[in-house]
């Protein structure tokens, strides 16, 4: 009998595994279909996030300080608003054509009385945007020989040769405009340079895909490298940073399969007033040793992922993410739920998260001394009961809130440290956005040839998105860099790149938007 007894047991214990098994294999059929099919958008939406404050008692649901009023003047005892529309905005530093519509000549005469009419007044009929197709020009540089009249009968004749600007390369059509603008489509627009060709060709001149990525690597290689080696150093001096990385296909990378995956890490300063600073890093693993090598004499705040690679940096405090952390509980929130029903345990640690979201947003504008002080004040009873609530949780193994809840008892240690300097985020936002300039591109072009491709494609993201960061028009810095590097005698001294940096005052005048 205790045997048969033993026996049932075993099997309620085999179907209870085999129940829980199921559960989480629809759970994940139904996240996949959710990545596959729904927004991908983690907003929560102005209903849903109603009802979540009600978790917390605020009276301030409807208080929104960002809201600013409409510009209104006095005008004789009543309160005009500012006309200026959005469209005056946009067009306000564009140049300007007008095309004078007027009287042919013999029209230019009154009917009544035959006298020459006299211009009265203009109207603006209407604007249009006019787009000015690219052309294409050969620059040829043509250098004067000078001699000393008086000398060249002499056995000492003077003769002096003009200087000419350095070749960005030998022997080649390439300038700093044309090789700019490749950059550009390819890092910028995301365009293929077989799509380019075909640019190239309405333009009237056949420069296959070949060329153009010699341009980009060779011009990577002994133009920008350096640029982006200074801003490194630069970045290594600050307090805060952000990293992330994501997969890159190269095709023929040494010693791996075509398959195989590649990564391009990512390191971004943080929100401390000072000028951005974005670096790509292309590297052949997802090894930690790479961040390990890259921050290296690093001393500060690190912003990153759960990833454990980010465990072997030293001499940092790591800042954990609270948006991956709320990214995991909405993939637990059950994709059909009874109208109604209570706040499932997904839903509720959502509403915590966005509840901590809620106060950082309030605590934008301050100062960030101010922020400091006013965070504990604010978000420690949240931190206090969330915490409190994870630890009352017990939920299925290997289901999406068991992996949510694993997760935040594994990133505890690293969640609450944003609250020790008010320059430091609740979140890692800042380096998934800046790297999704190279997911988009990539979705594009899909993989690399070269490790040098992929080494070449990480210095100009490097650039270009630094520029955008700091205000500058990404082509013409380009165009900047390319025109000036070749003539900077950066290898004696490295400082003169200071002049070229993003927020160098004669960078800002000849590059800003």
């Amino acid at each position: 009998m205790q045997n048969k007894d033993a026996y049932i047991e075993h099997l309620e214990n085999i179907i209870k595994d085999l129940q829980n098994q199921i559960k989480n294999l629809t759970e994940m059929l139904s996240l996949l279909r959710k990545e596959k099919f729904a927004s991908s958008s983690e907003k929560t939406s102005k209903k849903q996030f109603e009802g979540q404050l009600s978790l917390f008692n605020e009276a301030e649901l409807e208080a929104d300080a960002r809201v600013s009023e409409p510009i209104e003047t006095a005008v004789k005892g009543y309160r005009r608003k500012n006309c200026k529309t959005k469209r005056d905005e946009l067009l306000k530093d564009l140049p300007v054509r007008e095309v004078l519509c007027s009287l042919v000549e013999e029209d230019q005469y009154c009917e009544q009385c035959n006298t020459k009419l006299k211009v009265l007044g203009k109207k603006v009929v209407r604007e249009e945007l006019e787009y000015i197709p690219a052309k294409l020009r050969i620059v040829r540089y043509i250098q004067l020989v000078y001699e000393c009249p008086k000398c060249k009968h002499t056995t000492h004749p003077y003769i002096v040769k003009a200087h000419t600007p350095s070749s960005l390369m030998n022997h080649s059509l390439a300038s700093p405009s044309s090789v700019a603008n490749v950059m550009y489509k390819k890092y910028v627009n995301g365009m293929p340079l077989y799509r380019q060709e075909k640019d190239w060709e309405q333009l009237g001149i056949s420069l296959t895909r070949s060329t153009m990525a010699n341009w980009i690597i060779r011009c990577s290689e002994d133009y920008l490298k350096p640029i982006v080696e200074y801003l490194h150093k630069r970045l290594l001096e600050r307090d805060i940073l952000h990293c992330d990385e994501t997969p890159v296909q190269v095709l023929k990378e040494e010693g791996k399969a075509p398959q195989a995956k590649s990564y391009m890490w990512l390191y971004k300063t943080g929100n401390d007033g000072k000028p951005s600073i974005i670096i790509y890093d292309y590297q052949p693993s997802r090894n930690g040793d790479h961040a390990v090598k890259f921050l290296k004499d690093f001393r500060g705040y690190v912003h990153c992922d759960g990833y454990s690679g980010y465990n072997k940096l030293s001499d940092i405090t790591r800042c954990g993410c609270w948006a991956h952390l709320r990214r995991k509980f909405i993939e637990a929130i059950p994709s059909q739920k009874v109208k109604d029903a209570p706040l499932t345990h997904a839903e509720i640690g959502r509403d915590y998260c966005n509840r901590l979201f809620y106060i950082e947003d309030s605590l934008k504008n301050l100062t960030y001394k101010e922020r400091y002080y006013k965070r504990p004040e604010l978000e420690k009873p949240v931190l206090e009961a969330f915490w409190s609530w994870i630890d009352s949780i017990t939920a299925l193994k290997g289901s999406a809130l068991g992996k949510a809840i694993i997760y935040a008892k594994n990133q505890r240690p690293y969640l609450e440290n944003y609250l020790l300097d008010g320059r430091c985020a609740i979140s890692n936002n800042t380096a998934e956005n800046a790297i999704r300039p190279f997911t988009v591109g990539r979705k594009n072009w899909l993989f690399s040839d070269t490790s040098k491709g992929a080494s070449a494609s990480a210095i100009v993201y490097s650039i270009v998105e630094t520029a955008k960061a700091n205000g500058l028009n990404a082509y013409t810095y380009l165009e900047y860099l390319l025109m000036y590097m070749p003539d900077t005698e950066w290898q004696s001294d490295t400082d003169l790149l200071e002049d070229l940096m993003p927020w160098s005052m004669d960078v800002q005048e000849e590059c800003k938007l």
